[in-house]
């Protein structure tokens, strides 16, 4: 572990939500460069996250994954546009790629991830 990374306790993660979702649309941020505004299915709702993937993935490859999401971030405006959540992806230390987490095969959307 590196100097710089700060310990949580284990309660402080339990407060996190994680849950697969679906992507059911996604379109480049109108307003925003490295934004792209998905639309995801949590099996009781829709909603939507604005996340920095443009120039990583293209809008339409996206429609029909399933991916992590911590779902019970508080909403935030960016450039605009409401996001509620945040979806999961590992990236290389120069942000060169950005890779998604989603699940190696078919759960409903809505699953706890834990």
């Amino acid at each position: 572990m590196s100097d710089q990374t700060e310990q949580i306790e284990f309660e402080d993660f339990s407060k996190i939500q994680l849950r697969v979702a679906k992507v059911v649309d996604a379109y480049d941020h109108p307003n925003a460069d490295k934004l792209i505004v998905v639309k995801v299915d949590l099996g009781d709702e829709q909603r939507q996250i604005c996340a920095g993937l443009r120039g990583h993935y293209e809008p339409g490859s996206l429609i029909g994954r399933l991916i992590i999401v911590v779902a019970n971030l508080a909403p935030r405006r960016m450039r605009g546009e409401e996001s509620n959540g945040m979806l999961l992806a590992a990236s290389s230390t120069d942000q060169s790629r950005i890779i998604l987490l989603q699940p190696d095969t078919e759960i409903d959307p809505g699953s706890v991830v834990s």
